[in-house]
């Protein structure tokens, strides 16, 4: 093998094992998980996830992590560390909430 295709191979390698490690976690938050997340001063932030990065609990038409559905669905949270969330800014001058919101929910 050249230099060139032994380089492409190991990257190729390491983007495989790197979408695996990502699969793997992204099931949903354990109730010890969500605890410990909780214990660590993170708290529940709504309407600050991207579509598919919220973590759990989601709300109506959603079942858990990674479920939203709309970019900054009101109903979907992500831990953030405790006492940032309404100072999380996003598109349309809007902020996050320590409770689920009403907007941008999906139809």
């Amino acid at each position: 093998m050249s230099m060139r295709s032994n380089v492409s191979a190991s990257v190729l390698a390491g983007a495989v094992a790197t979408a695996l490690a990502s699969l793997a976690s992204a099931g949903p938050l354990t109730e010890d998980e969500g605890k410990a997340a909780m214990a660590a001063g993170k708290e529940k932030c709504y309407g600050i996830s991207l579509a598919g990065a919220n973590d759990c609990a989601a709300g109506p038409g959603t079942t858990c992590q990674g479920t939203s559905t709309v970019d900054f669905q009101g109903n979907a949270w992500a831990f953030v560390q405790g006492g940032t969330c309404a100072n999380i800014k996003v598109p349309g001058d809007r902020s996050g909430s320590t409770e689920p919101l009403t907007r941008d929910l999906p139809s």
